[in-house]
């Protein structure tokens, strides 16, 4: 049949049904695109019809994009660009656009906008810290990188906490959050899963088998493991053994089982974290939970700097090797003399340099690798301080103080505790049941990814930072919810 004849056949439909020529429009495009795409090479083309279905759903329902981004995060896959950018595809895609979006839709209803949420301590506390990273961009070692840092961060902030915090209100949005990200991570598990299993689930080979959803196995083990309690409390929003109980039941052990073969001792330490977090919740001791971490954090600092004691911690070169039996990396992690957890000690120790040398503004946000080199300890270095993946600090709380100075850190602290607290006082006053069973998954799924902060730096990812960020939005949007008797 020939174009112009479908061009004829595409305009009667059109015309016999409502928004008819919507429907012609898409076919036409889609018809088009698969054409241009085969006689041109050029098989990108083919995706034509899927933006332009996307560009209509933004304008009639942007709650279903924003679905679609949370479905496209498990699966996203980290691509370099030319001129040293990178990006994740598509999630980073869909981000822009949302952000775009949720601009112009407050540009243009800025009347509209809930004060209460604007004046929510939590609010209040994020943009401290992001004015704060724009302060630091401003005076950055290299303004470029730090640019890039800050409009990242920009999007994020407007998606998932912004926006979030508008389109996760009630009980059925937060079903629909739950589906759309866990079946599509149910499927990235179950690739790595299979892969895995060819190998004897040995731990020498869970690196390779990664690819391409996850950059590593920390990074995997943690997000299953910070998603864990939404997927343990959304049971609770379903009749016990019905299906869908017990799929989500099915998916708890299926996640235990995934973290357990990923042999990463962060996430491990993280699931037995989250049952003393329950009970510093549910017994309102976050205060003091709170005031005890950091005297404890306080002494460790003020004992390793009194009389050069760091140096006691220096590695054995020789000794400071990496490991084919978990086994022996835990026995290796207790003597100090496993690579990773060392290599940490060489970075972090850099950062003490660097901190001293720039306490105020730092070296701007996304400077650290640029940078610590210069101001590292030869007697700490191990056989990959090459870094030749350009990773980073792996202590997010030392790399927002190197990179923001000590009042970065500071304003840093100031939205977590200030998320913490709020959780808590939430938790308690709440009377409706998936209301709390909601603000309880979220509050573990934020200390538990700070709790995970202090080995890693991943939250600037967008698998584990899009989590954390909302869970920060939920809590502070659920002070602003009215119970119901």
């Amino acid at each position: 049949m020939s174009l112009p004849r479908i061009i004829q056949q595409l305009t009667a439909v059109s015309g016999k049904h409502p928004q008819g020529w919507l429907v012609a429009v898409c076919m036409l495009v889609s018809l088009v695109s698969v054409w241009a795409g085969i006689a041109l090479g050029a098989l990108w083309l083919v995706l034509a019809p899927a933006a332009l279905l996307i560009a209509w759903l933004v304008l009639v329902d942007i709650r279903k994009v924003f679905y679609l981004m949370m479905g496209a995060i498990p699966l996203s896959v980290e691509q370099a660009l030319p001129g040293g950018f990178a990006t994740d595809l598509p999630s980073e895609q869909f981000m822009w656009l949302l952000t775009l979006v949720a601009t112009g839709w407050f540009l243009l209803n800025w009347r509209k906008v809930d004060g209460k949420f604007l004046k929510n301590p939590v609010t209040i506390a994020l943009l401290a810290h992001l004015f704060w990273i724009i302060v630091t961009m401003a005076s950055s070692q290299v303004f470029f990188i730090s640019l890039k840092y800050t409009l990242a961060k920009g999007w994020y902030f407007i998606v998932f906490y912004f926006l979030a915090a508008r389109l996760l209100k009630e009980e059925r949005d937060f079903k629909d959050f739950l589906w759309w990200f866990f079946i599509p991570l149910a499927y990235a598990i179950t690739t790595v899963v299979v892969r895995h299993a060819a190998k004897g689930f040995t731990f020498e080979e869970v690196g390779y088998v990664m690819w391409p959803h996850f950059r590593n196995h920390v990074m995997y083990a943690c997000l299953l493991a910070i998603f864990l309690p939404y997927i343990w409390y959304g049971t609770y929003w379903y009749k016990r053994f019905s299906w869908k109980w017990l799929i989500l039941a099915g998916g708890i052990l299926y996640l235990l089982f995934a973290i357990n073969f990923a042999y990463t001792r962060a996430a491990y330490v993280a699931l037995v974290a989250a049952v003393g977090v329950v009970w510093v919740v549910r017994f309102r001791l976050m205060k003091a939970t709170l005031v005890a971490v950091a005297l404890f954090f306080t002494a460790i600092v003020a004992y390793l700097g009194t009389q050069d004691n760091w140096l006691a911690f220096a590695p054995d070169y020789e000794k400071t090797i990496s490991h084919t039996s978990f086994d022996n990396l835990l026995e290796a992690t207790v003597k100090l003399e496993d690579i990773s957890t060392m290599e940490r000690v060489y970075r972090w120790v850099a950062a003490s340099y660097m901190i001293k040398d720039r306490p105020l503004t730092g070296f701007g946000p996304g400077c650290f690798y640029t940078f610590y080199k210069n101001y590292t300890v030869s007697s700490f270095r191990t056989y990959v301080s090459d870094n030749p993946e350009r990773s980073g600090i792996h202590n997010y709380f030392l790399m927002v103080t190197v990179e923001q100075g000590i009042p970065g850190l500071f304003f840093y602290l100031l939205f977590c505790v200030v998320v913490m607290l709020r959780g808590e006082s939430l938790y308690h006053s709440t009377r409706i049941l998936w209301r709390r069973n909601m603000l309880m998954a979220a509050l573990l799924c934020f200390v538990l990814t700070n709790l995970l902060m202090l080995m890693n730096d991943f939250v600037e990812t967008d698998k584990i930072g899009s989590l954390f960020i909302m869970s920060a939005a939920i809590l502070a949007n659920g002070s602003n919810e009215q119970d119901e008797v």
